[in-house]
């Protein structure tokens, strides 16, 4: 390496481009310089870093180093408070400030080597290595604009939150509730893929088995950022066990995933609610046979009601119940923000509302046909809790319309 160094730098002195400094170049492998096109042509090189892009980097920039000068104010060091508001807006900056800087270093090595490279000599090696690091440089710049990209857009305050899952049948008779069962089972064979833990809170059994309506509790580490996408209705195409002569029926379950909700995000007044206590009844013992352990919680504002049985006290019930009834009236409030923001802007993909078909699950064809990505998953391995891929996707799709609206929201400032 040194002698190649030193060999390089040798030629560079007899070559035209002897007068520009060469310290500081040698950041990468061998040198940053851009190759002679008098010898061999080179593809050109530009920052392609689109202007929305750098505009909303250097006003964080900005943001950023005015943070730092009010840090260091006598006066706000005396209020821990405001102190501290500004410790956090400014960590909140630090990793896009310093991926900005290495992003700004990386551009002005690719110019300098350029600048260099149309001054060099006839030099084959040289030609060679300086391709090479043009190349590198190139890559390295196109790396950072992307990571730039994804720190850019705004998080979802909700994604490292728990949720509670609820399945519910839909048309097609008993066919709907052994559906709704096949969900169930999916979303808990996932959850174990990703080692989240699942409990359930409260159901209600299906005549021919599967549910009427299930509600799962799913924790772990960022829950909500991954199945958020299966609100709507999934819709079968299959021939029902309670089908005798074979033809293919169509039924549907609707999933509503519910953000975990604390009291400080939805209060709910004792005088809105009506609490009954039964007998569990089932298995148990003699204490859920004889004892009114089970709550009945009805919500009058919303007609919310809610039959939890699952513990074996009455008082467990009766915080699961407000926690379930917590749950519904959070969704409820997030569901009429986001058809404030559909109104607003066109999304492909997002939280879903519960009346949009997100997809079709074909038996026949062993096929699952997502309706909003346009894609085709394998059936057998999907309903097994295979789902990671087709929720990747989601991401992706939601990401891209996310930079999209980052750029239309620059351009029109």
């Amino acid at each position: 390496m040194n002698s190649l160094t030193a060999s390089f730098t040798a030629r560079l002195s007899s070559s035209p481009a002897a007068h520009l400094p060469v310290q500081g170049l040698f950041t990468r492998r061998f040198i940053s310089v851009q190759p002679p096109v008098r010898h061999q042509r080179l593809r050109r090189i530009v920052c392609t870093a689109e202007p929305y892009l750098i505009t909303k980097l250097e006003s964080a920039e900005k943001t950023w180093k005015e943070l730092s000068v009010k840090l260091g104010d006598p006066d706000v060091a005396s209020n821990p408070s405001e102190y501290q508001k500004i410790a956090m807006s400014l960590a909140e900056l630090d990793q896009v400030v310093s991926l900005f800087k290495s992003f700004k270093d990386c551009v002005k090595q690719l110019e300098e080597t350029k600048a260099l490279g149309k001054e060099g000599g006839n030099d084959e090696d040289m030609v060679e290595m300086i391709t090479s690091e043009i190349e590198s440089l190139t890559k390295q710049t196109k790396e950072l604009e992307e990571k730039l990209k994804l720190l850019l857009l705004p998080s979802d305050p909700l994604d490292a939150r728990n949720i509670m899952i609820e399945v519910r049948a839909g048309t097609g008779g008993d066919e709907a509730g052994l559906w709704a069962g096949d969900l169930v089972r999916m979303y808990q064979r996932y959850s174990e893929r990703n080692s989240w833990k699942h409990t359930l809170i409260s159901c209600s059994e299906a005549e021919h088995g599967g549910y009427k309506t299930c509600v799962v509790e799913i924790k772990g580490k960022r829950v909500y950022s991954k199945l958020k996408y299966e609100s709507g209705v999934h819709r079968v195409q299959r021939v029902p066990r309670t089908e005798a002569q074979g033809r293919v029926h169509t039924s549907t379950a609707t999933v509503a995933i519910m953000p975990e909700a604390d009291e400080v995000d939805v209060e709910i007044d004792p005088k809105d609610i009506e609490l009954t206590t039964a007998r569990s009844g089932g298995a148990g013992g003699q204490n859920v046979n004889k004892v009114e352990t089970a709550v009945d919680l009805f919500h009058k504002p919303t007609g919310i009601r809610i039959f939890c049985t699952e513990e074996r006290s009455q008082l467990k019930n009766k915080n699961r119940a407000l926690q379930l009834l917590r749950a519904k009236l959070y969704e409820i409030k997030l569901r009429e923000q986001q058809e404030l923001l559909r109104n607003q802007r066109k999304v492909q993909v997002g939280s879903g509302a519960r009346a949009e078909k997100i997809r079709t699950y074909n038996f026949k064809d062993n096929r699952v046909t997502d309706h909003r990505l346009k894609m085709n998953f394998e059936l057998m391995s999907f309903l097994d809790g295979d789902i990671e891929t087709a929720v990747q996707s989601c991401f992706s799709v939601e990401q891209k319309e996310l930079l999209e609206e980052l750029a239309d929201s620059v351009n029109s400032m």
